[in-house]
C-alpha cells in the first residue's frame, strides 16, 4: 500500500471497522499512523478513539480520512526537505 494513500480505507470501510474488538488497532494500522510524525500519530490514535467510541458517522470517517492523509503527506515532505537539506550539507 502507497504510504500516502489509502486507497482501500473508505468511510464506509472506516464506520464497519469500528464495531470490530480491535477497530483502534486495526484502523490506525490501515491510516499508516506509522508514516506520521510523533505527536500526529498519537493525535490520530486519538482521533480513531474518539470516532470508535463515539459511533461516528461517514462524515466523521472522512474527516478522519482526510486528516491522517494530510499528516501523512506533511511528515513525508518535511522528511524530504530534511534530507535534501542534509544531502546539501554533506556535499559542500
Amino acid at each position: 500500500m502507497n504510504p500516502t494513500e489509502s486507497t482501500d480505507l473508505s468511510p464506509a470501510i472506516l464506520v464497519a471497522l469500528r464495531n470490530d474488538p480491535d477497530a483502534m488497532r486495526i484502523i490506525t494500522e490501515r491510516l499508516n499512523v506509522k508514516d506520521m510524525g510523533p505527536a500526529d500519530h498519537i493525535r490520530t490514535k486519538h482521533e480513531v478513539k474518539a470516532f470508535v467510541e463515539a459511533a461516528g458517522d461517514a462524515a466523521a470517517a472522512e474527516e478522519l480520512l482526510k486528516r491522517a492523509r494530510e499528516r501523512r503527506q506533511l511528515n513525508q515532505n518535511l522528511t524530504m526537505k530534511v534530507t535534501q537539506q542534509h544531502g546539501q550539507r554533506m556535499g559542500m
